[in-house]
Order: structure tokens, then sequence, then C-alpha cells
């Protein structure tokens, strides 16, 4: 059993005054000690100083609780007191510019941590300690952000590898196994490879299910083979690249497939476009041929008359047009199988500028799809639904994901939350491919709502594309339980991280840790690892960077990790948290401000359904923050109320003096916020 009180000395070589500095902010709580998921300062009624602590995990169970912070004499000892268990924590330091010893004393410390509930005082003394020593590593500049999991450990991903083939139901007889890599030999590992696989190994399964239709693994590779060879009847060649404009349904993922095996590469153009927009793709890539859904042929009018087109859907159009199933019909079946299949090239959002377009790898065998499932742990021959756009790299990498695993996808277009339900009852859905609007539409169904349904073969609901309001985590784990999976990730990286059920209950905004073979890195502008708990850009490596732009510069490259644009930290646990991008970080009054901890305080209130946050210029301090902000119907709140509720809890430079409130906030098709329509509503045309 621990003492009621512990006392703890480090003595260290940094000065008191910059190590001060970093004890008595909140933020550094949650950053350098484990167990800390949280840690925000609010104004008491009293005038005293208080934080709002996140602590604990979900063995020992996460609870929120207040310390109150007395200084005592500055730069040398400061208190922090939990008033409702009487536990506290006194901080001392002594010393000078050169050296600090830092004595703390902690009474009653399980009262303050769960997870230190029956831990001895050697235990207790070690965390204290080795939370002080990353402090300390703040000061000096340590170069501690680095964490990798198995990326140079091929013995080790081997070895998971063969882990989850065999208690994933994988592993098949001899002979279907021989006719399996017989398919992935001849097609590689990519959707055409996956596809013809499945046909091996069980051709009479549901491979997938749209609005409309049904094929299984045998249909849908007989299907696309008779596509790939009427591709080469009607002039396309390996090499080329079509563009492909289409909702997700069957036909969409039939092209795909076909144009792989061809070995033409697919420009995967958003639907969420304007037709001047495509028009610049269509040139920019020099595609060779349109494949278009009706509903969408209206973006591609007006482009040149000799650029050929075929429909996706079989939905009523112009009988001049030739239609995909019209291609099948052919009865082709030859051609040429390429030296390299064809590729997907992704568009990247385009959240702040025009969209780039990016070349997908290829896997690079089942280790690659191993890693993600090392930390989403989807099964063989479940059920997949994936309403997330496939033109995206999230709809797409899930799809590629889904072949790994031999799944039956349900296809759906569009979004609506009591729909997505009945279907995930409907078809016994095991996994849910998500973008944050999605989980935030589900999390604001009624609870009579979600009664009518049975969801009990939900076993991950997996969100990527944007940030997750910490808010919507919490709500979302309350009402549908332990199922929800954060991935980080962007076109050019693929994964990076990903936050499991238990990562986000105790810590809602974190992007999670990274999957098996992925090595994360927060480096500073010399390209050196800052200390754990600080700020710098994230960079990321793995076995799937992209193969580059088509017409545009790489991203800045370190030690085989490319440059993610965005800015964010590791804990004391080796999560990740992402603050935000590069360029969305302002500098008010010289102070630097990022607007997501803005966010995150006003999406708790309850009067707020969406809210964004941007930096605008501002004349006196050079830049400051404006709020945009959607009401629920009927709620009452003005902008002096929320500058007041974030003034209460942020630092004064992060109240945002701007607030308008918005029907609807700008959104991709992914669902993340346009910012840039924010700031010029008018930068958008066309």
């Amino acid at each position: 059993m621990p003492s009621d009180v512990v006392d703890v000395t480090v003595d260290f070589s940094v000065p008191r005054r910059a190590l001060w500095d970093v004890l008595l902010e909140p933020q550094s709580y949650p950053r350098l000690w484990t167990g800390i998921g949280g840690c925000e300062p609010l104004r008491d009624p009293d005038g005293a100083t208080v934080w709002q602590v996140r602590i604990g995990d979900p063995a020992v169970g996460v609870r929120s609780c207040a310390l109150v912070v007395t200084v005592g004499r500055w730069y040398e000892s400061f208190e922090l007191r939990n008033p409702e268990s009487a536990g506290f924590a006194l901080i001392r330091l002594t010393g000078d510019e050169e050296r600090t010893r830092a004595s703390v004393t902690v009474c009653a410390a399980p009262r303050l941590h769960p997870a230190l509930a029956g831990a001895t005082d050697s235990a207790i003394s070690g965390w204290v300690g080795d939370g002080l020593r990353r402090a300390a590593d703040v000061v000096r500049g340590a170069r501690t952000s680095l964490v990798a999991n198995g990326h140079r450990a091929p013995v080790r991903r081997k070895s998971e590898l063969v882990k989850w083939a065999v208690q994933s139901g994988l592993v098949a007889p001899p002979l279907t196994s021989a006719r399996q890599l017989r398919s992935l030999y001849r097609w590689g590992f990519n959707l055409a490879g996956g596809y013809a696989a499945g046909a091996a190994h069980s051709p009479d399964q549901l491979a997938l299910i749209d609005d409309g239709s049904t094929a299984t693994f045998a249909e849908t590779d007989k299907r696309t083979t008779a596509l790939a060879a009427a591709m080469y009847e009607v002039g396309l060649r390996s090499g080329d690249a079509i563009g492909l404009l289409a909702a997700n349904h069957c036909g969409m993922v039939e092209t795909m497939v076909a144009a792989g095996k061809l070995g033409v590469d697919v420009a995967l153009l958003n639907a969420g476009l304007s037709g001047r927009r495509i028009e610049e793709i269509v040139q920019r890539h020099r595609l060779s041929a349109l494949f278009v859904d009706t509903a969408l042929a209206h973006l591609v009018q007006y482009l040149h008359r000799d650029l050929p087109r075929f429909v996706t859907d079989d939905l009523p159009a112009d009988p001049s047009r030739i239609t995909i199933d019209d291609l099948i019909a052919m009865g082709r079946t030859d051609f040429p199988v390429p030296t390299v299949a064809g590729r997907q090239i992704v568009l990247t959002s385009g959240t702040n500028g025009v969209p780039k377009g990016a070349r997908r790898p290829h896997a690079k065998g089942f280790d690659t799809l191993v890693a993600l499932l090392s930390r989403i742990p989807i099964h063989v021959g479940s059920t997949m639904m994936i309403p997330a756009p496939l033109f995206h790299t999230w709809g797409l990498s899930a799809l590629q994901l889904s072949t790994a695993v031999r799944a039956t996808v349900v296809l759906t277009q569009g979004f609506d939350a009591q729909e997505c339900l009945a279907r995930i009852a409907e078809h016994r859905v095991h996994t849910l491919i998500a973008v944050p609007t999605m989980v935030q539409r589900l999390v604001d169904l009624p609870a009579e709502v979600r009664g009518r349904y049975d969801l009990s073969s939900l076993r991950h609901v997996v969100s990527c594309g944007a940030p997750l309001a910490a808010a919507t985590v919490d709500r979302f784990l309350g009402d549908y339980g332990d199922v929800l999976y954060n991935l980080y990730g962007s076109t050019e990286v693929s994964w990076a991280s990903v936050a499991g059920p238990e990562d986000l209950r105790a810590a809602p905004t974190t992007a999670g840790r990274p999957p098996l073979g992925t090595r994360i890195a927060v480096l500073n502008a010399e390209r050196r690892p800052v200390p754990v708990g600080v700020i710098g850009r994230i960079f990321v490596g793995n076995h799937m960077l992209f193969d580059g732009y088509v017409s545009d510069a790489p991203p800045e490259e370190s030690d085989g990790m490319l440059d993610t644009g965005d800015l964010g930290y590791l804990d004391a646990g080796g999560r990740l948290f992402v603050a935000g991008r590069d360029d969305e970080m302002i500098i008010s009054g010289g102070e630097n401000v990022f607007p997501r901890p803005v966010e995150e305080a006003l999406s708790y209130l309850p009067q707020v359904s969406d809210v964004a946050v941007v930096g605008v210029p501002d004349r006196e301090f050079g830049q400051r923050l404006a709020a945009f902000l959607v009401k629920h119907e009927g709620s009452g709140l003005d902008p002096e109320m929320v500058r007041s509720y974030v003034r209460n809890r942020l630092s004064r430079f992060s109240v945002p003096r701007d607030v308008t409130f918005l029907t609807a906030l700008p959104r991709g098709e992914t669902g993340k916020v346009l910012k840039r329509l924010l700031i010029d509503p008018d930068g958008l045309t066309g």
C-alpha cells in the first residue's frame, strides 16, 4: 500500500525559472505525465486559478477533477489541491540559472490519480520523477519526439502477419491458397488482385452491395476482366490515364478494378468540384477518356467532344452514350497483362487551395495491410459499410483494405444517419467507414431513434478525414459504446496513427499511435526532433507513402519521412496530437495561437452544433481569431457570451473578437471545413 505522503526530489542542469514556466503551464501535464488526458484552466467565481483535469484510463476509470492552483513564492513554490478528495501536490524549486532542484510532496496520490491506487511508493515516485524529467527535457530541447512501431523490425512485422493470418481466418486449404496466390501474382496486391483472390477463395460470397445491385467475388472478377478487355478494344493502353467521376456504387469499383488490370491509371474526380476545376484536371493529367455517372454528366458537358466518355451506371441516359455494361457485353476477354498495374490518382482535399493529383502506391504485400489491422481488428469475411466517398483517400483505402480481409462491402451514396443505422441492422454490418460529419450526425440522433435498430453487430466505426471534436467523441462512446476509432493520415502518407476506444476515452482529442511499420517524428525548423510535449511539424514514414504528385513538387522529406504539413506533438505515452495545419497557426500580439483549442472549447457549449475558428488580418495585433458557429435551432447565444466563455477557459489571445453565426459551415465532400471560404466567401467560384 502506498504511504499517505510521498516525497520526490530530482536535480536538473536547467534554469529554475525556465522549469517553473513549464510546470506552471496547464498543458504540460497531459503532455508530460502518463494517465492525464487533458488539463484546461478555468476561472473560479472567487478569482482562484482552477485547472480541470481529465485523469485515469479505461482499466481503472477516467474521471474529471478540479485542481486549485495556489502560488506560494513566484518561481519557488506552488500547490495543486483537489478540494473534493483533499489530495494535493506541493512543488518547490530551488537553484539558479544553471541548476535546479525540484522537490515534490504528494499527499493521497490515489485520490488524485486512480491509476496510482494500490501502487507502491516507488511507483508513485517514478511516475512523478519521469514527468519532471520530461519537463526538464523541454527546457533542454531534448530530441525525444520520435516514435516507431516496428518500422525497422522486419522479423516482428512478419511474425505479426503470421499471427494475424491464423487468428483472422485468412489461412485457407492448400489448393485454394495456391489459387489465391496465383491471382495475386498475376494482378498484384491491389484491387484487381484482391477481388481475383477473393474469387479463388470464396467465389459465391457477396463482394459488393449498392443501392440497386449486388455482385459476388466471382462476378466482380469476371466482369472486370471483360471490361478491361473492352477498354483495350476501344483504344486504351497501359500507361494511359482515365478520369472517373462517380458516386459509391458497383460500377465505380468495377471501373477502377478493370483499369488496374489493363495498366491504366485512374484519376478519381471529386464530385464536389466545379466543372471548371474538372476541366483543369483533365488537361493537367492528359486524360484519355472519362467514365462518368449520369447524374454528374453536366460537370463535363463542356469538355472537348473528342474526349471519349462512358457511362458508369445504368440510369436512363443519352442512348448514344456507351455504358460499362455495353462494354462488358462485347464479350472480350483478351488483353496484354501489364508489367505494372494501373494506379489510382487521388486528388488532395484542396482545403486551402487547388487540389493536387497524388499517385497512390500499391500495397507491398499482406504485411502492408496488416499494419493497419494491427490497430483496427477487422476480421476476414466480415461486412464493411463505406458511405465515405471512394474518390477520397480514406474511402479508397477502406475499399483496398476490404479486399485483404475478403469483406462484403456495402456501398452507399450520400449519408442519412437514420438510414445508416437501418442498413447496419439490415446487413449486420461489422465495420462502418465514416468521416467526422457522419459521426456527428450519428451522435445527434435522439436516443429513441437509435433504439429502433439492432446495432449489436457493429464492432468498428472508423473515422478519418478531419479531427473529431472531444465533445463528439465523449458523446459517441457514451451512446454507441467502445467501437470508435479515429485514424489520422493524408493522401500523401496514407495512415500515420490510429486512436482506439481506450485512447479516445482517456484523451478524446488524440490522433492515437502509429500502426505496425510506421514511424512518426515531430521536428523543428532544422529537421531535428523536438522534446516530447513540444509542438513541431509532423513527419511520417511507412510502406505506403505516395508516389508523388502528377504535376507538383513533393512535400519535404527527412530521413525517409514525409512532411504532413500539420503541426502537433507526442505525449509521454507515445500518443500523437494534431494542433492544426501549419498555415492555420496565427501570431496575435506576439503570441502563437491555434484555432483548434478554441474550436474544442466551443464544441462543448450545448447551444452549438458546429464550429470553425480561423485567423484573419488585424491592423493592431497582426492577426486575430474569428469564430463561425452554427447554433441549435431556438438556442440563445450571442457573441459576447461566446467571448466570455472562451475568456474563462483559455488565454486572452484565444478569445475570438469576431463571432459570426451561420446556418451551416462550408464543407467539402469528405467533411472538412473549407476555411478559405469563411475568410473569403468569394474565393472559390466556378
